[in-house]
């Protein structure tokens, strides 16, 4: 490490002309990384839900279908309209009354389940189905097209119209997500550090690592738009500790030090030795999202992971070189730190005692909190209220009350009285308004024979039948959950092979699976963690201590909105307790470490411990502060709860972790001193 050390200073200039060069090709990934605006589409592949939606796009060559509400026109218009959308590129068929029936025949001849549907009053709906998936580049593109047709007097609604909606909206919020951080984090650095201009290097320094972690995704093929729109931020959060530590190790060896170069030298060995441990916990709590079995988690947990790994190579290699090449200007930027030395160590050492019993008590409405926070699947809740989609799904429900639609594929060999009876049982359903399928078109008195043939082609194969029920409860309620259970049920009662599939299918099977999801991620996260500060401190009792500690600080965060009443996204409570346990764990293993140091110099506990907390309190606040400012001015502004939810977290997780790293930590140390020196390796009690 010492050679590499001393090569980051000789070849500076290289180093940061090599960083520039390696921008171009990383801005190129970038641009040519396709983002993933559908969530359900991380579905694992081999469940029914997905399957079928495979079996959709190769046997009718279709994967996504609008519902569009069309408010106060006439049928000649609506046809002629019909006509229109059914040009739009990449539109495989739209589904009216023309396409049942002449105009000229009078709409009270068809069933009054198919009345229901496509009219009333004077509104009418239209099913527009694609040729390509619910989320494909094409869909989203045929969805503008359509809107730019339809006017202000239709509504385009359902899964495919939120994904079009979600990357707009994402698409213009994105660059302002990097802005905010890094202006916040400016803010907090300038009041912290001893001069103006270091911050800037630091954020240039982790703006390129940024960069070269979101090129790299190319390789992915694509990521996520959760992913795409957290990775700089937490990057940048979850870093800059690394640059902090740098710095200030340059700082304490100019002072022994003959020369810049050599001060350098020395500070780059002495950090990647100190943030190689705390840097591998962050990685492990990014990993341990690789397990889950809905894959967002592997997408972002690659990708942060990355990310962290990243950050450290910049911050050994191209941070010292900016700060050798431009210390001149750094030098005449230098100021005495704003924020006053805090020496709250006696304080906290002091009242240990009570502090400890505070603590312990505060485990109560922490747990309680916890298990008492309520979470929403229902992905178009996470999306503001003025957003086209949004405002369809409201007509379609005000208009026609319908919900959710589901679709069956079934056997196409089913017989027509197996098929009659089938819709008629799932017509009984609750919930259900309509079944619409080759027995329910027409009704008993007409036969198959007389369904036109480019519509009997777009809902029957020589394999499958394709059957669409409308319900009237919305996607991820108890009530549509427990609905698709009965139809599945009867289904299978008719055909073993039949597959209900939609949104509401697959939104119910994420619910169970993300259960499952969120049980593997903390333990995988938590055993991880564990085992590298086992490793890292040789210690039985110490990795006990602060995992301890640290879920704490995460149970009293995700409990929070237990008692506020606030209804997180799904996604927040998989990641967020992985994630603040990854990222700030490393504020105790920094004051650990300094407490370890003492202890094993011969000094007693409490000196040992009033100096550890005194040399890292500082550097913790720092730290979190900064993650804290990338994070909070990203949930304020966001319209899109599931990041503003998952930034506004991120933030009071920072805090709270360091509140209780600060307090806390001092104090289970104190207490359990004589275990840890038992306990830990090369560490006796004197």
């Amino acid at each position: 490490m010492k050679k590499f050390s001393k090569a980051v200073v000789k070849y500076r200039v290289a180093i940061f002309i090599l960083s520039l060069v390696l921008l171009i090709p990383s801005v190129w990934g970038y641009l040519n990384t396709r983002v993933n605006y559908d969530i359900l589409s991380y579905l694992p592949g081999d469940i029914e839900t997905m399957e079928g939606q495979e079996i959709l796009q190769d046997e009718f060559g279709t994967g996504a279908f609008s519902m569009l509400v069309v408010e106060g026109m006439n049928n000649k218009d609506v046809s002629a309209l019909k006509s229109e959308i059914s040009e739009v590129e990449h539109v495989k068929t739209v589904i009216w009354y023309d396409s049942i029936a002449d105009l000229s025949v009078p709409m009270e001849i068809l069933p009054e389940d198919i009345q229901k549907v496509f009219l009333n009053g004077d509104d009418t709906l239209m099913v527009v189905m694609y040729d390509s998936s619910m989320s494909s580049d094409e869909t989203m593109e045929a969805i503008e097209d359509i809107r730019s047709l339809s006017g202000k007097q239709c509504f385009v609604s359902g899964m495919s119209a939120i994904v079009t909606d979600t990357k707009n909206i994402a698409n213009k919020e994105t660059p302002m997500y990097v802005l905010i951080a890094a202006v916040l984090s400016a803010i907090v650095l300038s009041l912290t550090m001893d001069s103006y201009i270091i911050p800037l290097f630091f954020l240039l320094s982790i703006g390129m690592a940024i960069v070269y972690n979101l090129g790299s995704n190319i390789f992915m093929g694509e990521v996520s738009y959760i992913t795409k729109a957290l990775a700089a931020v937490l990057q940048l959060g979850v870093t800059m500790d690394y640059s902090i530590f740098l710095w200030h190790s340059f700082e304490e060896e100019q002072e022994t030090s003959s020369s810049d170069e050599e001060a350098m030298a020395k500070a780059v060995q002495l950090t990647f030795s100190s943030v190689i441990g705390s840097s591998i916990t962050t990685v492990a709590g990014f990993i341990a999202l690789c397990f889950m079995s809905f894959t967002l988690g592997l997408d972002l947990g690659i990708v942060m992971a990355k990310g962290v790994v990243l950050g450290v190579i910049c911050c050994v290699t191209v941070l010292p070189s900016m700060i050798l090449i431009f210390r001149k200007a750094i030098v005449k930027t230098k100021h005495r730190s704003l924020i006053p030395e805090l020496n709250i160590s006696g304080f906290v050492m002091k009242h240990y005692k009570a502090i400890t019993v505070v603590f312990l008590l505060l485990w109560i409405p922490a747990l309680y909190g916890y298990t008492h926070t309520d979470v929403y699947y229902n992905l178009d809740s996470s999306l503001p209220d003025y957003l086209p989609s949004i405002q369809s799904n409201q007509k379609l429900d005000e208009k026609f009350h319908m919900g959710a639609t589901h679709i069956v594929l079934a056997d196409s060999s089913l017989s027509a009285h197996d098929g009659a009876m089938m819709s008629r049982e799932m017509k009984n359903v609750d919930g259900v308004k309509s079944v619409l399928g080759i027995d329910s078109l027409l009704g008993p008195a007409f036969s198959r024979e007389m369904i036109p043939d480019d519509l009997l082609s777009d809902i029957k194969t020589d394999r499958y039948q394709m059957i669409m029920i409308i319900s009237e409860y919305a996607v991820a309620s108890d009530e549509v959950n427990e609905q698709c259970s009965r139809l599945e049920k009867i289904v299978k009662k008719y055909d073993p092979t039949g597959m209900l599939i939609g949104e509401a299918p697959c939104t119910k099977d994420l619910i169970t699976i993300t259960d499952t999801d969120f049980a593997r991620v903390t333990s995988v996260s938590i055993g991880v963690i564990f085992a590298i500060i086992l490793f890292v401190f040789g210690s039985v009792s110490l990795p006990f201590i602060l995992v301890f500690v640290i879920e704490f600080a995460v149970f009293l965060n995700m409990g929070i909105p237990g008692f506020t009443g606030t209804v997180l996204p799904f996604v927040a409570s998989i990641v967020i307790g992985t994630i603040q346990l990854g990222s700030t764990v490393d504020y105790a293993i920094l004051m650990t470490t300094r407490y370890k140091m003492g202890r094993s110099s011969g000094m007693d506990k409490k000196q040992a411990i009033l100096q550890a907390h005194s040399v890292s309190v500082r550097s913790i606040i720092v730290s979190a502060l900064s993650f804290f400012a990338a994070t909070f001015g990203v949930g304020f502004y966001s319209d899109i709860d599931m990041i503003s939810s998952l930034c506004s977290l991120m933030a009071r997780g920072a805090i709270i972790s360091m509140f209780t790293v600060i307090l806390v930590l001092p104090a289970m140390l104190m207490i359990f001193d004589r275990l840890i020196c038992a306990t830990t390796r090369r560490m006796r009690r004197k």
